[in-house]
């Protein structure tokens, strides 16, 4: 999410009382019927601590999903200039990565929880003409690669060494960059990715516009033609369908983070409502493979 768009969320979230007032009530239509995708269900997404994204977590055995939101930003990382946490995910090995971006500067910072529970921190030096938003982390399913997106209009992902899990990364070095996703098309403002196999991502897309693949807000899948790590790969985007826009008040809608769970096969994708709305009807939505 970019610094405007977290402005705007931050305005709506201490502006409630205002916007209570002002707050249009309608029926937004249905979302587009799905190519591979079906909906089954939905969990209210809270504002503050479940508004960015989500990931699954494998080990320990039991753990619950976990969220990240404006309010799960650690204080010492918020004064430190640290104030936007993005959609995490957590690797099969049970490390958990949490992806930050600050409003200025030329770095981003990935926040590691390993299995045991300490915490350690991984800056990346920017590469020339590297945007700073830091959106997601999609941790490959052998666990050694990790790849991020920026935000606009882009044609490719970054890949890193898994921080924590690859051999070659330490808390006291830079995390490199290691390879590219080169794009056969472009995607825009891309919230979210996650595995759903060795070679394919799905992904969550707030794009506005529309004019990429025909629809606003497509859930996009990514074919890769190999395995990430240190030599560029490229990747096959197709749109699988419009996510659901579907709340009580009228306006822009926001599409966050997506999680995909391989111990269910189930796709979850979070959905933020327009104007109060935010805090009555934001989703996370389901969905299983038809």
């Amino acid at each position: 999410m970019p610094l405007r768009a977290r402005q705007r969320c931050h305005a709506v979230l201490t502006g409630l009382v205002a916007l209570a007032s002002a707050a249009v009530l309608s029926a937004a239509p249905p979302a587009a019927a799905a190519d591979n995708w079906v909906e089954v269900g939905s969990d209210r997404a809270r504002p503050l601590d479940e508004s960015q994204g989500l990931t699954s977590v494998e080990v320990p055995a039991g753990s619950p999903h976990r969220y990240t939101g404006i309010g799960t930003i650690p204080v010492g990382l918020s004064a430190r200039g640290w104030n936007h946490v993005g959609d995490p995910d957590a690797s099969y090995g049970g490390y958990y990565v949490e992806p930050y971006q600050r409003d200025s500067g030329a770095a981003k910072m990935f926040r590691v929880q390993a299995p045991g529970g300490a915490w350690s921190e991984y800056v990346h030096a920017l590469s020339p003409g590297e945007a700073l938003n830091n959106s997601w982390v999609a941790i490959s399913p052998d666990g050694q690669w990790m790849l991020a997106g920026e935000w606009g209009t882009m044609t490719r992902l970054l890949v890193f060494p898994t921080p924590g899990v690859n051999p070659g990364t330490s808390p006291s070095a830079n995390l490199p960059q290691a390879s590219t996703v080169r794009l056969d098309r472009a995607v825009r403002d891309v919230q979210g990715c996650d595995f759903s196999g060795p070679t394919t991502l799905l992904c969550s897309s707030d794009d506005p516009e529309g004019s990429l693949f025909g629809m606003t807000k497509p859930l996009l899948q990514i074919d890769l033609s190999a395995a990430p790590g240190t030599s560029d790969v490229s990747g096959r985007v197709t749109a699988l369908r419009q996510l659901p826009l579907r709340s009580g008040c009228s306006g822009s809608f926001e599409t966050e983070g997506i999680d995909y769970d391989r111990r269910t096969a189930t796709l979850r994708v979070i959905v933020i409502s327009p104007g109060f709305c935010v805090l009555t009807d934001s989703k996370t939505y389901r969905f299983t493979r038809t």
